[in-house]
């Protein structure tokens, strides 16, 4: 039996730009992190010849093209795993629609998993890849690739997006004082509202040439906010945060919404600098960044909302349980 934890992430400046329609003509960047809530992939070999997939339904099938899962299915086509595997999957949020990334998160999981059940040792940019194939190349998603490169290699990072189709990656070491900081200013509050990510995204990508300037400005942001953290400046965050918000509102209606709207009005009101709604926006999570003595006041003001704790998590992908015989 073999498990894989994958984390999560939350992303703070520069979404939109990942798209490959996008950044393979004016190159894109991000800043984002791994976070601390995970998505479990166990993988065992069985007795039989047949497949049986675990989430929030249970399949046996006797064919790879019989599984409904397209993610799972997709993996064991990748790593030619047709026969006598289970894979289970299990996560610490809901299963969809949080804006946390865990479709991307699944994926990379699953492909880390089934590689180590073939005995092979694949690196992050492996697996962030071949996640981005399933998902954008056989799939058709209409999505960016940070979520696959984050969850595959972890921590707080800048990722740059080439012309070329390559990425590189800087991981940002905080020290101490500034770590406690960042962790202690940010805040998770779940709307409630679990959606749809594919119908604003599709609008998002059908936009992207009319709102270049915008989605220009939003990768400028990510590259001053990587320099400003690095040099120690955390509250530019932010400052940032705010203004990126308010950019992204523009990318596609649907983004936000009258009760998403209110929540953050009311957080701002209450002592946050900045914040936004991860993911493609409609519901899902609201990051916020508010010092620590605004938070009982902003807890106050959003008392009708789920608080979800949490922590940067500085590991990627990684193999926790690995027992053959």
């Amino acid at each position: 039996m073999i498990i894989v934890q994958t984390p999560l992430r939350v992303s703070f400046f520069g979404g939109g730009t990942d798209f490959p329609s996008y950044y393979m003509n004016e190159g894109g960047c991000v800043l984002t992190s791994a976070i601390d809530k995970y998505i479990f992939v166990t993988v065992k070999k069985r007795f039989d010849d047949l497949l049986r997939v675990g989430y929030t339904k249970t399949e046996m099938v006797e064919s790879i093209g019989d599984i409904q899962h397209e993610l799972i299915r997709e993996a064991l086509r990748m790593t030619q795993i047709d026969h006598g595997v289970e894979v289970t999957t299990m996560g610490d949020i809901p299963s969809a629609g949080t804006g946390l990334g865990s479709s991307s998160t699944v994926t990379v999981g699953v492909l880390h998993a089934l590689y180590t059940l073939r005995g092979e040792i694949v690196p992050a940019e492996i697996l962030a890849r071949q996640a981005c194939d399933i998902e954008i190349g056989i799939l058709g998603k209409p999505i960016g690739i940070q979520d696959q490169y984050i969850a595959a290699y972890g921590g707080l990072r800048f990722f740059d997006f080439h012309t070329d189709g390559s990425v590189s990656t800087i991981k940002i070491e905080l020290d101490t004082v500034n770590k406690r900081r960042l962790n202690e200013n940010l805040l998770l509050f779940y709307t409630g509202r679990p959606r749809s990510a594919a119908t604003i995204l599709r609008e998002q990508l059908d936009n992207i040439h009319d709102r270049r300037r915008i989605l220009k400005r939003m990768g400028d942001m990510a590259r001053i906010a990587c320099q400003q953290v690095i040099a120690g400046e955390i509250d530019v965050i932010g400052d940032l945060l705010h203004e990126s918000w308010i950019l992204k509102k523009k990318l596609a209606s649907g983004i936000s919404n009258p009760e998403i709207d209110a929540a953050y009005e009311a957080a701002f009101g209450a002592g946050a600098i900045g914040g936004k709604i991860t993911g493609a926006g409609g519901g899902g999570f609201l990051l916020l960044y508010c010092h620590h003595e605004k938070h009982e006041a902003v807890r106050t003001a959003l008392r009708g909302l789920h608080e979800l704790p949490f922590q940067l998590e500085p590991d990627g992908s990684k193999v926790i349980f690995n027992y053959k015989r």
